[in-house]
């Protein structure tokens, strides 16, 4: 994300909604009220839109087959930690059991 009046400040969410317009506002008439329209675009974002459709910046794989094919501890990165390791839990000074 750019700095506060940045060319970059809303790219990625102006992208979505282009996205959105064109796949789903641009194939079918006017909805008929609000509620029909949150049911359509909920029905556009998780039933294709997060679950088939092909992105760009996933090498033009679905979210789906992405997440199946990249493992949660991919090490070509610095290691993280191990898979089964829980995370450490921060507990505040004063707020730790006596």
């Amino acid at each position: 994300m750019g700095s506060v009046g940045d060319c970059y400040d809303n790219a990625m969410a102006e992208g979505f909604f282009a996205t959105l317009e064109t796949e789903l506002f641009d194939l079918r008439p006017l909805f008929e009220g609000p509620e029909q329209a949150r049911r359509e675009v909920f029905s556009y974002i998780e039933g294709f839109y997060n679950t088939q459709r092909l992105h760009g910046q996933l090498g033009y794989r679905s979210p789906v087959d992405f997440e199946a094919t990249v493992s949660p501890c991919d090490q070509s990165s610095p290691p993280p930690p191990p898979c089964d390791a829980a995370p450490a839990r921060q507990v505040h000074p004063t707020t730790a059991p006596a």
